[in-house]
């Protein structure tokens, strides 16, 4: 079992500054057991320190502020000026150097990546931690307040009144044990938004569909949404798709499997889920160790085989199914024009029915997110589609390109879908991904 997290400050004298600042200066320190987010060389005196010399006021602050993102906001596939500064330590500021480090969540889990600075001639603090850790959100949550309690308990130790960060957090944990309000926030931080910044009829509209589609399904298409992008489809826009070019499908014909076979989803990575989730379909349904027909993928998803044939008109934002109110019949809607990639978007959303049953929603979405949920769709649909066992024997230990494209012709999958299955399996280095999304934030 890992170490906790930790947040903590040695309290060290500071002389000049707002009363505040000085009471809760020290030695900042980011922890998991002996591994340091925080490490780095101290310019001044030339030698190690496990961190740097700050006021763990304006970093309670900072957490505060944008605590609803940080729990709640997925990292984009582009990250943008106003998702760095909610996520990045390095963006405090307030006169201190602060470490490079990151943090955000998929909704289920939270990770923290650190990375070197590279300061060009002397630098006070060069930080020089490379890593990440990676912790339930509900974890992550609890150690935050925690530190929390420890700069409020400072303050009040040096008897200074209420504080601009009082007032924060007071209201914060306000909102957290007000059901609607946390929603509320829930919402504006999916959206990319900070307190009282989101439009608030778009909000409100999400929460009429969340009635009709589910609330989880909202959430995730909020989820894949950027401010100043497309605006999410309403309720009115999916029923019509379906409608008009979507398939039937029979939840009823899916087999359902047991939660008791899987692991708790914040306890392991979204990639290790989908993994597991797929052997034990192939399990229930006899599959072969091969790639899987057209005909038995469309039978084990509950849907016709026509499903999957390529579509050159199709143009809408992504894919989905979308059950009608009794729950046993629905249509599907697929976004991809070709073959493959409607394959594989067809095995995420029978992932995605397989783990959310339980939800008892309408609106199953297969997005362009990295929330766990997405995460675990993509996950459960290579290793169905192209089980990880099979396609070592098929590549037989050479990993090139070109086995790579051979490979991935052979199971009908993509060749990124192949490389990501060598990456999590850790038979080739993550830089063959020209992102690391779908491995750290797993």
């Amino acid at each position: 079992m890992k170490e906790a997290l930790d947040i903590a400050v040695s309290w060290e004298r500071l002389d000049e500054g707002a009363v505040e600042e000085c009471a809760c200066f020290g030695l900042l320190t980011i922890r998991q057991g002996t591994w340091f987010l925080t490490e780095g060389i101290d310019g001044f005196i030339d030698s190690a320190r496990r961190g740097p010399l700050v006021s763990g006021y304006h970093l309670a602050e900072w957490l505060a502020w944008n605590w609803w993102r940080l729990t709640e906001e997925p990292k984009p596939k582009q990250i943008s000026h106003d998702w760095s500064f909610a996520h990045s330590l390095a963006t405090i500021g307030a006169g201190y150097l602060w470490p490079n480090i990151s943090i955000f969540s998929d909704r289920e889990r939270t990770v923290l990546i650190a990375k070197p600075t590279h300061p060009e001639g002397f630098a006070p603090f060069r930080f020089t931690a490379d890593q990440a850790i990676i912790l339930p959100t509900r974890q992550f949550v609890a150690v935050v307040d925690r530190f929390m309690e420890q700069i409020q308990g400072q303050l009040r130790a040096k008897t200074i009144p209420l504080t601009n960060f009082d007032r924060i957090w007071d209201e914060l944990q306000a909102e957290r044990t007000d059901l609607k309000m946390a929603n509320y926030r829930k919402l504006e931080a999916l959206l990319g938004y900070d307190p009282d910044e989101a439009p608030a009829e778009e909000i409100e509209r999400l929460f009429a569909d969340a009635e009709g589609f589910g609330w989880d399904a909202i959430q995730e298409l909020a989820a894949d949404h950027q401010p100043g992008g497309r605006s999410i489809p309403q309720m009115s826009d999916f029923i019509a798709l379906a409608a008009t070019i979507g398939m039937e499908t029979r939840p009823g014909d899916i087999p359902l499997l047991s939660e008791t076979e899987l692991s708790p989803r914040d306890q392991v990575p979204a990639w290790r889920h989908g993994y597991e989730t797929a052997r034990a379909l192939r399990v229930t349904c006899g599959l072969q160790s091969g790639p899987l027909p057209d005909q038995r993928l469309a039978d084990i998803s509950g849907v016709s085989v026509q499903v999957l044939a390529a579509s050159p008109t199709a143009d809408h934002a992504f894919a989905f199914s979308l059950d009608d109110e009794s729950g046993k019949a629905g249509r599907i809607v697929l976004r991809s024009k070709w073959e493959t990639g409607r394959r594989f978007e067809l095995a995420r959303l029978l992932g995605d029915r397989l783990t959310t049953g339980c939800l008892n929603e309408r609106l199953l979405p297969a997005t362009r997110a990295y929330t766990y949920r997405q995460k675990f769709q993509r996950a459960f649909a290579a290793e169905l589609l192209c089980p990880f066992e099979a396609l070592e024997e098929q590549l037989d230990g050479d990993y090139s390109t070109d086995a790579r494209e051979d490979a991935a012709h052979y199971f009908r999958v993509s060749e990124r879908t192949v490389t990501t299955l060598l990456v999590n399996h850790k038979r080739i280095d993550r830089s063959y991904l020209d992102e690391d999304l779908e491995i750290l934030a797993a």
